[in-house]
């Protein structure tokens, strides 16, 4: 560890004359990268520069302790040597968890995605209210929601919904989201009162940004459609709906949200290319298994990652074997604690990877 953020000082070190070069100054887009750098490690160095310094607090003391005849001082040395090692063990921990290698899409917005699964018109119904859940945790750490597409049914349900979600870290909080959502009530729909199962597919996407994500015009095929759905004055009636199709890849996305076509064009852009930006991570990740053992979960659409139990009352995240019995409130938008834990438990997991690394 402490061979790593001896690196990491001379890094800073580096950087600080990098991001005060004029020749640097005069190249913007290299420089703005080395301020960010430096910005990103600032902590941890600031961090281990306080680690040293108690350190060097406690060697002197030990130094002092035994050539020290006044029994009331060798007592006060004794106990400042021992609030320096309780100061450098809390140090030695936070200076782990900050070499933790961080997620570079951590600080990104996010694109989601939510569909109807096993369950019929309940997987629909499902799907709406996950929708709401996750609109109303948006607001409640003020970012802002766009809806993309939605495909909704008769009875209010929605078969699959493409919202995007603006603010700090939304990534970061969101990502374990991932997965099959499943659902154990009595459907709106059923009137003997049985209990049904259902599913829903959550799919949490960073949402991609130009630089990362070059799409070929002549990799794209462009198809312009009428619009379809439960309703809407202008469905059926214009061809404004953009289905663009990734030659490369086969990757389809179909935008019918908005009235023109232009503005459909650029939300199905955008979507594409965060589509895209997970393919080729996912191929990526593929190659580097190992770096993904210490998740929480895979992200696989395919994974059965929560259950929603309204009989009971309760939620329960199959993962980390955490269950809240509040439902409603969860319902509602209150997920912090679930969304809080799931973060603890991915940042043991990589401590115990990082530690089997050293």
């Amino acid at each position: 560890m402490f061979k790593k953020l001896d690196k990491l000082l001379e890094r800073y070190d580096k950087l600080n004359q990098l991001v005060g070069d004029a020749d640097v100054i005069s190249r913007i887009d290299e420089w703005k990268a080395y301020t960010k750098e430096l910005a990103d490690i600032s902590e941890t160095v600031e961090k281990y520069s306080e680690y040293k310094k108690v350190l060097n607090e406690q060697s002197e003391l030990k130094e002092l302790l035994p050539t020290e005849t006044d029994p009331e001082l060798k007592e006060l040395y004794e106990t400042e040597i021992q609030a320096c090692k309780e100061k450098i063990d809390v140090l030695t921990q936070e200076l782990r968890i900050l070499l933790i290698p961080k997620d570079p899409d951590d600080d990104k917005n996010v694109i989601m995605e939510i569909r109807g699964g096993a369950g019929g018109d309940e997987a629909s119904l499902f799907a709406a209210s996950l929708y709401k859940m996750y609109v109303k945790y948006a607001e409640r750490n003020r970012w802002k929601t766009e809806e993309i597409d939605a495909n909704e049914t008769e009875l209010g349900g929605i078969k699959e919904v493409i919202f995007s979600i603006t603010g700090k870290s939304a990534y970061a909080k969101l990502k374990f989201e991932s997965g099959v959502h499943r659902v154990q009530r009595v459907p709106e729909t059923e009137s003997q009162g049985r209990v049904h199962t259902s599913t829903v597919t959550v799919a949490v996407l960073p949402e991609a940004t130009d630089v990362e994500v070059h799409i070929d015009e002549k990799d794209l095929r462009v198809d312009t459609l009428r619009s379809s759905g439960a309703g809407g004055q202008h469905v059926n009636k214009t061809e404004s709906c953009i289905r663009l199709t990734h030659i490369p890849t086969g990757i389809v996305v179909l935008c019918q949200d908005e009235r023109s076509q232009t503005k459909n064009r650029e939300k199905a852009m955008k979507v594409l290319k965060t589509r895209l930006y997970e393919y080729y991570q996912s191929q990526a990740d593929k190659e580097y298994s190992a770096n993904r053992r210490s998740q929480v979960g895979t992200g696989d659409r395919s994974e059965r990652i929560r259950t929603y139990n309204f009989p009971q009352g309760r939620v329960t995240d199959h993962r980390i074997g955490l269950t809240l019995h509040s439902i409603d409130n969860f319902m509602l938008g209150d997920i912090d604690e679930m969304v809080e834990a799931l973060a603890i438990v991915d940042r043991e997991n990589k401590l115990s990877v990082s530690d089997m690394d050293d």
